[in-house]
């Protein structure tokens, strides 16, 4: 279960990642709140995963979904730049992130 946990948390850190480019610097009260919600969520999720599995691995996994999931909707939905050695690194990412798991344990 702290794997799962672990998962929709990192995923959630892609949601509020894009909502903080649209809070426009929380000026704008409905994505500002949906954004906290979603910070609050994700790291209550996380919080919870730690408890089960070693901090230094969740952690990793936890902020390279998030890193890896918002690159990836940045350049698919939001404009961003694509190159070779761009997808190469988000995709080494998330290799590392397979990685991490497969050589992890809950405690």
């Amino acid at each position: 279960m702290a794997w799962i946990f672990l998962l929709i948390g990192g995923l959630m850190e892609v949601g509020w990642a894009i909502g903080l480019k649209y809070s426009d610097g929380f000026t704008n009260p409905v994505i500002s709140l949906l954004t906290v919600v979603g910070i609050g969520l994700s790291f209550f999720l996380f919080g919870k995963a730690i408890k089960y599995l070693p901090i230094g691995t969740a952690y990793a996994i936890f902020t390279g979904l998030g890193a890896a999931g918002t690159a990836i909707v940045g350049m698919i939905y939001l404009n961003e730049t694509v190159s070779l050695l761009k997808m190469f690194f988000v995709l080494l990412l998330i290799c590392s992130i397979v990685g991490l798991k497969l050589t992890s344990s809950e405690a």
